[in-house]
């Protein structure tokens, strides 16, 4: 698990800032150690089954689950929007951390499924949460996107920037599904996932190992830039290379997460539950086959019934996890994201 982190010298600790300098909002001195405090996750109502999606691809029920390992998944109505799932996954995620809204005082939202380029959703949410004019901003790191806001909410709790962190996870990536494309009309799915990362008396959220491999950008992402999308063309959608991400998930992520068992200072042995992202149940099935995990870690297959919701895909997986008794509060768990860009990010947590 994480090193304990230097608390600010006084001379620089929040609310000693020099004669003039702005005054932050939300002073604080900051914490050696922060943790996950709630998980919340929203799901919506629509159940897609693959019958559905065989009215548009010639393909078989028993090809897509042989593929994928997908046999439902969860589309959004007209008015669950980017906006409305996120909020309804927030509420429950404060309600879990034992917070109300207003002791929010960063948002981080992780989308690639909302089309307003400016304003961040996130500045929407906060507002309509009432966090009290909490800090709030959008990132765009795809798959491994839930994990790079844990670990920016951790980095803001730790320094004392911010005391309670929201980071939400949500899609609505059937408004970029091409289902006419074999390749991809049964992956993609809609829903929220959201955490609040607070401090902590202990370590409880370990170093991430993340980075990006940008010369592979061409293997997952939109087809049609919104510059070159033009009214009556086809709109755009998610393509993706299929084998070279499997392949590249299974040798070289598989590496990412024995980093981030080594940054936790931890083996496999001692893991409790692996929670990676929901991409494909051969993904994942082969990525525990190849860091040999012990039979009795429980391991995330949330993409079953709720297929692929990219930034969202590990908090609902963790909360159904811990609804469900796969997994319990204080569990240590090892979560990775992966996708386009290509992008990857994983770290140890111990489970809210």
């Amino acid at each position: 698990m994480p090193a304990p982190q230097p608390t600010p010298a006084p001379g620089n600790a929040p609310g000693n800032a020099p004669e003039g300098a702005p005054v932050p909002l939300h002073p604080g001195s900051g914490t050696p150690y922060a943790r996950v405090l709630g998980v919340g996750g929203y799901r919506p109502s629509r159940v897609v089954p693959n019958e559905e999606i065989l009215q548009h691809i010639d393909s078989s029920d028993e090809w897509i689950r042989s593929r994928s390992g997908i046999a439902t998944r969860h589309w959004a109505g007209e008015d669950e929007t980017v906006a409305e799932m996120a909020l309804a996954a927030s509420g429950k995620a404060i309600a879990a951390a034992g917070l109300t809204a207003d002791r929010i005082d960063a948002v981080i939202v992780s989308t690639v499924s909302h089309f307003s380029q400016t304003p961040s959703v996130a500045a929407e949410i906060a507002h309509r949460l009432g966090t009290d004019r909490a800090a709030a901003f959008d990132i765009s790191a795809a798959c491994a996107g839930f994990v790079y806001g844990v670990t920016l909410a951790k980095g803001l709790v730790v320094s004392g920037s911010a005391t309670n962190v929201l980071v939400i996870g949500v899609e609505r990536l059937s408004d970029l599904t091409d289902l006419e494309d074999r390749s991809t009309a049964f992956l993609f799915a809609d829903g929220a996932g959201a955490v609040v990362v607070g401090a902590s008396d202990r370590p409880a959220i370990a170093p991430t190992v993340w980075g990006s491999e940008g010369d592979k950008a061409g293997v997952v992402g939109q087809n049609t830039p919104w510059d070159q999308y033009r009214p009556g063309e086809k709109f755009p959608a998610l393509r993706q290379d299929g084998q070279t991400v499997f392949r590249w998930a299974v040798y070289e992520v598989a590496k990412v997460a024995r980093q981030a068992l080594d940054a936790a200072g931890i083996t496999a042995d001692q893991l409790d539950v692996f929670i990676p992202h929901q991409a494909n149940m051969r993904i994942i099935d082969s990525m525990v086959k190849t860091l040999n995990l012990p039979d009795h870690v429980a391991v995330a297959r949330d993409v079953e019934t709720t297929g692929n919701t990219s930034a969202a895909s590990i908090p609902l997986a963790m909360e159904r996890m811990l609804a469900t008794g796969q997994a319990k509060s204080g569990d240590t768990a090892l979560v990775i994201g992966f996708g386009a860009g290509l992008v990857y990010a994983a770290t140890v947590v111990t489970l809210p």
